[in-house]
């Protein structure tokens, strides 16, 4: 994991809070390398922070966490677009709540806060309106099984629970997880269920 931030005390309390947990490798800022998570702390999502997460973006295999105190209605799907893994609100960046989202980047999974994630539904679903007026019918190929996985995680289950939901094993979940994410050349969940929403099947 390496932390990204113009704020040298941010940088120290996020290195202080995650450097002592088992599970996170603490790498240098600048190794965006494949498999690594980049923890960026922003006040506001800036030219500068947005160029960087456009960086994680084209190194294959590397994911990002951002932790940041504003974000506008503008640049969220901008963010999305970028494969973000996780959003992180500052006011409620704990110890406990920036090793989760870590892990679930590193895992692969996404994470946004709850506000976020409805906002996100309804810029998602404004674009569709207005795309499907012109173009029609959907045109991605989703199966039937992975629209069902993508509904379940757009309403915020992880996948420990949409395998319990769809009595399905983890494996399969993330699979299927992969499968769509590798064949729409897609960055993590969140940018899937954002896709899935604007080809009209959620």
């Amino acid at each position: 994991m390496a932390v990204h931030t113009a704020e040298p005390l941010s940088r120290e309390g996020a290195l202080s809070l995650l450097g002592r947990h088992p599970d996170i490798e603490l790498r240098e800022e600048t190794a965006f390398t494949s498999g690594t998570v980049v923890l960026l702390i922003a006040d506001t999502l800036d030219g500068a922070t947005l160029s960087v997460l456009r960086r994680i973006a084209r190194t294959a295999g590397a994911r990002a966490v951002l932790v940041v105190g504003t974000l506008r209605e503008a640049e969220l799907l901008d963010v999305v677009a970028c494969g973000i893994s996780a959003i992180v609100w500052r006011h409620e960046a704990t110890e406990k709540r920036l090793v989760q989202a870590v892990l679930a980047a590193a895992r692969g999974d996404g994470t946004l806060p709850g506000d976020l994630l409805g906002r996100l539904i309804n810029q998602v679903g404004a674009l569709h309106r207005s795309a499907a007026g012109r173009e029609g019918v959907p045109t991605s190929g989703l199966t039937p099984r992975e629209v069902e996985v993508l509904r379940l995680a757009a309403d915020g289950l992880d996948t420990g629970e949409i395998a319990a939901k769809l009595a399905y094993s983890e494996r399969t979940i993330k699979n299927v997880m992969h499968g769509l994410t590798t064949r729409f050349h897609l960055r993590n969940r969140a940018h899937a269920v954002a896709y899935a929403f604007k080809e009209g099947y959620l």
